[in-house]
């Protein structure tokens, strides 16, 4: 088959959505597949073009045999809105011109977030008579509305017009979770329609000993992009109270960069925390390390209604790794961890349970090896990215044949 997939994150970025559309197309080219991905120059977080990298009208690379070509566009740091708006825009009309001038492919694939990436695929599904499989990743205008990103109720009534339309010019959606696929089924979305492909892990990337040691103090680490969602504020009044309680031993780490990480540095330096450590951005391998290297992982978001729909990708990568999760997420994550045994749970933005939970995960070293066990078998039966991209392509070859 000939895959044209639109992307607005690409390796050598290593967020979620970059690392989710490499591990699938990479498979797919390893099977001899023509994969094309159509996305920008790397510059996430900060708007600043990686080395070797250049702001062009069009730059191409080959990368695990996937044909890349990268289009210009607006740059803009990982924060706010206005700015960000444009360059979301800028890659919409660079990515829609530039594919009307590659070659047929047998399918258009455009993955969201961001929204108007989804919408350039949907354009150039219609110009050139080619079927088109959305992927939703995150329920835009829902997830801008939970963090309060923009508020004008004319651009959210237009974004929601957007989205409906956006769902109608597809052949096929792709949702990452079961929660995802019952909010597409309240707007309207056949469940015939849509198919869950889930987040996970590749495997091969982590080598999990038989027994994990850790030495003190005991270290909770936030993995992952610092956003407005992620609310990590819970984490400075934790480190207070821990502080308030004489609990001498636990450290947090929070690794990773985003649009909350400075507001978040400052809070802790005016609190006077000093339990806390930031690293700023890292790279793909680096976060390998500092998930060997830690106790538990803290995975939390705001809560919302919303968010208890969503399965965060780095629980998944933290349960491959042997490491037992601390959840700060209501609804579909929670009941996850709790059926499978893989970590506790507490409620989000609550800094009280937080630091209940951690504390008798600290004191029970045994129940977090077996949780720690049974998160990466879970993994390896559910989530593994080999199986999942296979199932991904079935899909696509499926849509193909009915198209």
């Amino acid at each position: 088959m000939n895959i044209l997939f639109l992307a607005h994150y690409y390796p050598p970025e290593g967020n979620a959505p970059a690392t989710r559309t490499f591990e699938h197309t990479r498979r797919w080219a390893a099977q001899g597949h023509q994969v094309t991905v159509l996305t920008c120059a790397p510059n996430v977080p900060h708007g600043n073009i990686y080395e070797g990298y250049r702001n062009a009208l069009y730059q191409w690379e080959t990368i695990s045999k996937v044909k890349v070509l990268r289009v210009w566009t607006y740059l803009a740091a990982n924060k706010g809105t206005g700015r960000r708006s444009f360059n979301y825009l800028s890659y919409c009309i660079s990515a829609f011109l530039a594919g009307l001038l590659l070659p047929k492919p047998d399918v258009i694939i455009a993955t969201t977030p961001q929204f108007f990436c989804a919408c350039a695929g949907a354009m150039l599904s219609k110009a050139r008579n080619i079927p088109f499989l959305l992927e939703v990743r995150d329920i835009w205008p829902d997830s801008i509305i939970a963090v309060n990103a923009i508020r004008n109720k004319s651009i959210l009534k237009l974004m929601f017009w957007m989205e409906q339309r956006l769902y109608r010019s597809a052949a096929h959606l792709v949702t990452v979770g079961r929660g995802y696929f019952d909010v597409l089924r309240s707007k309207g979305v056949a469940a015939d329609r849509m198919s869950v492909i889930p987040n996970g892990a590749n495997l091969e990337q982590f080598q999990v000993p038989e027994t994990k040691i850790h030495s003190m103090p005991y270290k909770c680490s936030f993995i992952g992009t610092i956003g407005m969602a992620a609310k990590l504020d819970v984490v400075i009044e934790a480190a207070q109270r821990l502080d308030e309680m004489g609990e001498r031993d636990i450290q947090f780490e929070l690794v990773g960069d985003g649009a909350d990480l400075e507001r978040l540095r400052q809070k802790a330096k005016e609190a006077g925390v000093t339990r806390i450590s930031f690293t700023g951005l890292v790279t793909k391998q680096e976060v390998l390390s500092h998930l060997n290297r830690t106790n538990v992982c803290l995975v939390h978001l705001k809560r919302s209604d919303l968010f208890k729909t969503v399965l965060p990708s780095k629980m998944f990568e933290a349960m491959a790794s042997g490491t037992p999760i601390l959840l700060g997420v209501q609804g579909v994550s929670a009941d996850l961890i709790q059926s499978v045994g893989c970590g506790l749970t507490f409620h989000p933005e609550d800094p009280v349970d937080l630091c209940d939970k951690l504390i008798q995960l600290k004191n029970d070293p045994q129940s977090t090896q077996n949780m720690g066990k049974a998160g990466r078998a879970h993994v390896e039966r559910f989530y593994d990215r080999d199986q999942l991209a296979q199932d991904y392509l079935e899909l696509i070859s499926d849509l193909m044949i009915r198209n």
